[in-house]
C-alpha cells in the first residue's frame, strides 16, 4: 500500500491516497472530492438495502471523511469506527467532526488494512469502504475479515471509481486536442503495474470471501463544472497529482500543454476555463453476511 500512487476519488475520488501519508494538497483533494460528489455519496447511501438502520458503521479507508459524514447524515442514531493509515487525514476528519457537533459519534482508529492483524472492529452492522479495497495488496484476505467482524444479517458495502475522472472535453486544449486522454491513459498504464485491482469487478471477490451480493449499482457522474469553483480547483488538484507520477512519460508537447493547464495565472489555465465538467463512473457493491 506505499505504492506510486496517483490520487483517484472517492474516496476518492480522489483517493489513491488511504496509505500514503497525508499532505495538504492531497488532502485538500480529498475535501473538493467530498464536495463536488456530496449528492452522488448521499444517493449512495440511501439506496443501501439494509434490513434496518445501522447502529454500528465502520468507514475502512476513511480518508478525510466524506463517507463517515454522509453515513452520519443518512443515519443520525449511528456510531462510527473511521480507520485510515494517515495520522493527517484523521486529524482532519476530527476536526471536521468537532465543528459538526458530531464528535461524540466518531471514534478515528489508525492503522494499515494490509497488515494481518487488523484493530478489532467490534460487531459492525454496516462495514463502507470507498476507494480503498483497490489499495489493498491482499483483497481476498481484508474481504474475510471484514466478514468474520460483520455482525450476522450486515452489509458491506464497496464503493468504486472507474478510474480518474474527466474533466475537459476532448477538443481541448487548443493546440493538443484529446491531451487529457493521453494523460490519463499514461497514468492507466502507470497504476496497473501497482494496483492490479483498481477497476476490479468486487462481485467474485465478495462471493468467494463468504458474503451474499445482493446488488450491485453503477452510477453515471456528470456535473457540470462552469459555475463551480470547486469542480476547477478538484480537476486542477488531480492533474497535478497525476503529472507529477507520468512527468517523464509524456512527449515533450504534451507536457507542455498539460503545464499550460496548470499554469493559475494563465489566461488558458483550467482554473478559468468555462467548459469543465466532472465525468466519471462510480460502482458499489451491496454484500451481505447472511
Amino acid at each position: 500500500m506505499t505504492h506510486a500512487h496517483i490520487h483517484t476519488p472517492q474516496h476518492s475520488a480522489a483517493q489513491e491516497h488511504h496509505h500514503e501519508h497525508g499532505t495538504d494538497g492531497q488532502a485538500e483533494i480529498l475535501d473538493l472530492d467530498a464536495e463536488v460528489l456530496a449528492q452522488h455519496t448521499a444517493s449512495i447511501t440511501a439506496w443501501l438495502p439494509l434490513q434496518a438502520s445501522p447502529h454500528h458503521i465502520v468507514d475502512l479507508g476513511c480518508g478525510t471523511g466524506a463517507g463517515t459524514f454522509a453515513l452520519l447524515d443518512r443515519f443520525p442514531d449511528a456510531h462510527i469506527t473511521a480507520i485510515d493509515a494517515s495520522v493527517d487525514h484523521l486529524q482532519r476528519l476530527r476536526t471536521k467532526a468537532c465543528a459538526r457537533g458530531v464528535q461524540d459519534r466518531v471514534r478515528t482508529v489508525q492503522a494499515d488494512l494490509d497488515e494481518a492483524i487488523w484493530p478489532d472492529l467490534g460487531s459492525p452492522d454496516l462495514v463502507w469502504a470507498s476507494a480503498s479495497m483497490h489499495h489493498m495488496t491482499r483483497p481476498d484476505r481484508a474481504l474475510r475479515t471484514v466478514h468474520d467482524a460483520l455482525a450476522l444479517g450486515g452489509l458491506f458495502a464497496v464503493v468504486e471509481l472507474a478510474g480518474h475522472p474527466r474533466f475537459l472535453p476532448d477538443s481541448a486544449p487548443e493546440d493538443r486536442p484529446g491531451l487529457e486522454e493521453r494523460v490519463h491513459a499514461t497514468a492507466d498504464r502507470l497504476q496497473a503495474e501497482h494496483m492490479p485491482h483498481r477497476g476490479a469487478d468486487w462481485g467474485p471477490m465478495l462471493t468467494a470471501a463468504g458474503f451474499t451480493v445482493e446488488d450491485q449499482r453503477t452510477v453515471a457522474v456528470n456535473i457540470e463544472g462552469s459555475q463551480s469553483e470547486a469542480i476547477s480547483r478538484y480537476a486542477l488538484g488531480i492533474l497535478q497529482r497525476i503529472r507529477s507520477v507520468i512527468v517523464d512519460r509524456l512527449s515533450a508537447e504534451d507536457l507542455t500543454a498539460l503545464d499550460q493547464l496548470l499554469d493559475t495565472s494563465s489566461s488558458r489555465g483550467i482554473l478559468r476555463r468555462r467548459d469543465l465538467t466532472l465525468r466519471t463512473e462510480r460502482t458499489v457493491w451491496a454484500a451481505r453476511r447472511s
